[in-house]
């Protein structure tokens, strides 16, 4: 499996890839408001990229419980002028976070690479031709319903057939549209409509979304699954993200989302180096 970027191409066989998140808002529930002035975004961007990240996920509005929205005027003002820095300054492919098509088109013409929608292409009926349009690698991930309640869980039948069946929804609304099977990557939604034993049978179950046959993106970092096993709070949730983090690579995804950068690459490299064995 091939991820190919106008910035840079990966072989998905030989490594478990990494992606840095950097929140440019002022209510994330991890990193709220921390980024949100340029100059910290611009400063931490280079950190991610110094630490090992393959990818770089830019995201302008929080999916936090409680979150309020913002409109597209908006989130192109916090996220055009960081791209038109990092296009040049970083090596890395810059991926954006967003679910709406105007914001996802004007974001890649001004230099990001890929496109990270957590409503599958399910949120905004144009978003699937703009991708194809666009011709970018896009991350299909699972929810179910609005982006207004992402985070009340819901009922499954069997939380894994059920995810695998309406991933395959969105597979067939991009490919429809044009979206190349090679620029589609699938995201399980972990911490979406979910409760905490769902995320930890989708995690322990991971190889069977790879039948689909599209690479697998994971993406728990320090997510309230991980607070609720080890009753922390979201900044004592490294070992715990880290945990998910290398059960999920064995478990056959090939990138992990993650805001703890740097310990996760390390970790990864000893997971990549079992499984060249």
């Amino acid at each position: 499996m091939i991820l190919a970027t106008p910035k840079k191409t990966y072989d998905l066989t030989k490594k478990t890839l990494v992606m840095g998140i950097l929140n440019i808002t002022r209510d994330s529930f991890s990193d709220g408001g921390k980024y949100f002035d340029i100059d910290n975004a611009l400063k931490r961007a280079h950190e991610i990229e110094d630490e090992g990240a393959h990818i770089i996920d830019l995201g302008a509005e929080s999916t936090r419980p409680g979150f309020i929205s913002i409109d597209e005027k908006e989130e192109f003002q916090r996220l055009l002028p960081l791209i038109e820095r990092l296009r040049t300054e970083l090596t890395i492919p810059i991926s954006i976070d967003t679910y709406k098509a105007n914001v996802a088109k004007k974001c890649i013409e001004a230099g990001a690479h890929i496109i990270n929608d957590i409503t599958g292409f399910k949120g905004d009926i144009n978003m699937a031709a703009v991708a194809a349009a666009l011709n970018v690698p896009s991350i299909l991930m699972h929810m179910r319903g609005s982006p207004d309640n992402i985070h009340i869980p819901t009922t499954y039948e069997n939380v894994l057939n059920n995810v695998k069946d309406e991933l395959q929804e969105s597979i067939s609304i991009a490919m429809h549209a044009g979206v190349k099977k090679e620029n589609i990557i699938l995201d399980p939604g972990i911490g979406f409509n979910k409760t905490s034993n769902e995320n930890l049978y989708l995690i322990h179950h991971l190889s069977q979304l790879k039948n689909l046959g599209f690479p697998i993106l994971m993406a728990a970092s320090r997510k309230r699954f991980i607070g609720e096993i080890l009753e922390t709070e979201v900044k004592d949730r490294l070992e715990g993200s880290l945990a998910v983090a290398v059960i999920s690579a064995r478990e056959g995804a090939h990138i992990i989302r993650v805001h703890d950068v740097k310990e996760t690459v390390y970790a990864l490299k000893i997971v990549d180096a079992l499984k060249a064995l």
